[in-house]
């Protein structure tokens, strides 16, 4: 049991201490200061006990104060020098006391053992949540400084129809998900829709970042993942066209998208032309980061270390790079999109691609597809080729063409039951979208012994693809 003093009087007392009463457990006795009749609750539990008197009275306030050890006190009064003399009385008589004030005037009391709740910037907070796209911030729970927050997920975010298991979640969590009113059970492989509310916990900083990237309805890729594009070089295995290429096409979609700045990363340089020619190619361009490693660092090393430094969203890796097996297995790790260059110009691309295939990782895609389609400004073309007649795919057509309505954008569907690979090698000037799967790195001598298109897919060096990371059931 503990003790607690409330001293109340004003326009608020009558309702603060009817809602006493109403959450009233018994695992409290409460000592009631109060002046006026009127906020005298119709119930009086037995471990209330109440004084009226004026609490500015130092004698009866000290009575009261001397009769038990209060473990807590709420002050609410209706007058700030009441206010100020009612703090001052009580710290007269005990001088370790912490205890709350209800403080509606910003009062200046050099105590750090009172607690001031601020009454008119809670109000604020309040009215301000009624408003649209304001962040509902919990105030009165933890650290009290807004660590816990509501977000509602609108149509046309990024965040929608992403798996939680697919989003990074640093310095904030997802601890609970409501939808249709009911609050569903949070798990990595439970994909986010429209009308969502989350609550979700961090650092109020990170929460504010995370609401403002949620409530976007335009597309944002490479968020949520990361913010920017990197690019890795490393002159000592790679030839100088295939870097130079690389930078080149990496720059094209730099420029086209909303990150916000591109890394050039170039490890072990191994002549002064190769490095003029990089140096020339970033030379007055914007938001470009150009850093060299000159300690033979490793390159599992530089990526692990770059990856918190420079919140990489897209990683862009070339042929030769994508022979570093050991390095391939960190990077996947990672969880973020890998962007593989291919041999076709990226600046005549006109259509982005997708072979359906595995509907669960086509549909935590899906929207990724349509964000990358509206900034490259690309249609979209989906291949639903299938030779031994899946019905499942009908499902994820109609799943596409639900998120072509709500991100405004048309799809061109070509549907039979051709081999999709033969079929697909005919198309050119392509972006093609394909989910991350480690068996695509394996070494496949025959490849007719495999009828996965994604791997079958890969293993094409004339498309540039980006490969995004999906969670598995």
């Amino acid at each position: 049991m503990k003790n607690v003093l409330v001293i109340l009087d004003g326009i608020i007392a009558k309702k603060l201490l009817e809602r006493i009463v109403e959450t009233n457990t018994g695992n409290n006795l409460y000592d009631i200061i109060y002046t006026n009749d009127y906020i005298l609750p119709e119930k009086k539990p037995s471990n209330f006990i109440f004084y009226k008197f004026d609490p500015t009275s130092q004698s009866k306030l000290k009575f009261v104060l001397d009769k038990v050890m209060h473990n807590e006190a709420l002050v609410v009064l209706n007058s700030k020098n009441d206010t100020l003399s009612v703090a001052e009385n009580i710290r007269k008589y005990k001088k370790n006391f912490y205890f709350t004030i209800f403080d509606s005037w910003d009062l200046d009391i050099q105590d750090d053992k009172i607690h001031h709740y601020k009454g008119n910037e809670i109000l604020a907070n309040g009215l301000l949540e009624q408003l649209p796209n304001i962040p509902i911030l919990a105030q009165n729970i933890g650290l009290k400084q807004g660590e816990i927050m509501e977000i509602k997920i609108p149509f046309g975010s990024s965040y929608a129809y992403r798996y939680i298991g697919s989003i990074a979640q640093k310095d904030w969590k997802i601890f609970a998900l409501y939808r249709k009113q009911i609050l569903v059970n949070v798990k990595p492989s439970l994909v986010l829709k429209p009308n969502d509310i989350l609550l979700i916990i961090g650092k109020p900083e990170v929460l504010t970042q995370v609401y403002n990237a949620m409530s976007r309805t335009a597309g944002h890729f490479p968020m949520p993942f990361g913010n920017n594009i990197y690019i890795y070089c490393d002159p000592y295995v790679q030839p100088q066209y295939e870097i130079l290429d690389a930078i080149e096409k990496t720059k094209t979609l730099h420029k086209r998208m909303k990150n916000k700045k591109l890394i050039v990363k170039v490890t072990r340089p191994t002549t002064v032309d190769t490095m003029d020619k990089i140096k020339a190619l970033l030379e007055n361009e914007k938001d470009i980061i150009l850093e060299i490693d000159y300690g033979n660092t490793g390159i599992n090393k530089i990526l692990k270390e770059d990856k918190k430094r420079f919140n990489i969203g897209l990683i862009v890796l070339t042929q030769s790079l994508l022979k570093y097996k050991e390095a391939i297995k960190n990077i996947i790790e990672f969880k973020i999109p890998i962007l593989k260059i291919g041999y076709e110009r990226f600046a005549s691309i006109k259509n982005i691609v997708i072979v359906l295939n595995d509907t669960i990782k086509y549909e935590q895609l899906s929207p990724i597809v349509f964000d990358i389609s509206g900034q490259l400004k690309l249609k979209i073309k989906v291949f639903n080729l299938d030779p031994v007649g899946d019905k499942n795919k009908d499902e994820l057509l109609s799943h596409l063409e639900n998120l072509a309505k709500i991100f405004n954008q048309e799809i061109n569907t070509i549907s039979n039951h051709n081999n999709p690979i033969r079929e697909l090698t005919k198309e050119q000037k392509i972006l093609q979208i394909l989910p991350l799967k480690k068996d695509m790195f394996n070494r496949r001598k025959i490849n007719f012994f495999t009828t996965d298109s994604d791997l079958l897919s890969f293993d094409l060096t004339k498309y540039n693809q980006i490969l995004i990371p999906t969670v598995e059931e």
